[in-house]
């Protein structure tokens, strides 16, 4: 069982590096200017930047079975991720700023800089040990709050100017569904390892996102 659902994982992880990529690819080639769809182009190709470091160490040890070998890459690959995916939310406000126009944004965008800012410096704090097979859940919560707060940021801005745009309607839900998987994840994971299972709808949730911006 335990084979099975490796192999599910190296099925899905390379189905989403090639989706991804393609999404992104195209969203960057098929713009005519720097407008949004560009910056989601990038914001696409940063999030599987940011993947990569974590997911091609993770289809090593299914593949070789060899987990300490790869502890180090791991480690990092969590830790490079989740710098990645707090920028992924910077540009996601930024293209929301330019979609939807709002008015008087310069406190809030300079809050969600903050935030962003407290997560990365969170990341790279050594009482993380990201190189532990089971890192600590305190600084797990922690660096994950000022996370959430930016998504709950970002999702709150996509909600209200929802019936602006109908392609991006439902960006809002994609990112709270995106939490509604990862958070069971960062507190549960460490007592039942089988939990880590929710990142894969939380990472069909992420190529739902990108796929609205086509």
């Amino acid at each position: 069982m335990k084979r099975v659902f490796g192999l599910v994982e190296i099925v899905f992880d390379i189905f989403y590096f090639i989706s991804a990529t393609i999404i992104g690819l195209i969203l960057i080639l098929g713009s005519e200017d720097y407008s949004f769809k560009f910056l989601s182009g990038i914001m696409a190709l940063i999030l599987v930047f940011g993947d990569f470091f974590h997911l091609i160490p993770r289809i090593k040890v299914i593949i070789k079975g060899n987990e300490e070998r790869y502890r180090k890459s791991l480690g990092r690959g969590k830790q490079i991720t989740s710098i990645t995916m707090t920028i992924f939310y910077l540009i996601l406000w930024h293209i929301g700023i330019i979609v939807f126009q709002p008015t008087k944004i310069f406190f809030l965008t300079s809050v969600l800089y903050i935030l962003a800012f407290i997560r990365i410096y969170l990341c790279f704090l050594k009482q993380n040990k990201w190189e532990e097979r089971r890192s600590p859940v305190r600084p797990a919560i922690l660096r994950n709050i000022p996370f959430l707060l930016q998504g709950l940021m970002v999702a709150a801005l996509f909600f209200l100017f929802r019936n602006n745009i109908q392609e991006l309607k439902y960006i809002w839900l994609a990112l709270l569904l995106s939490f509604a998987f990862y958070i069971p994840v960062v507190l549960f994971v460490n007592k039942n390892p089988k939990i880590g299972m929710l990142m894969i709808p939380k990472t069909f949730t992420y190529l739902w996102l990108m796929i609205m911006f086509m």
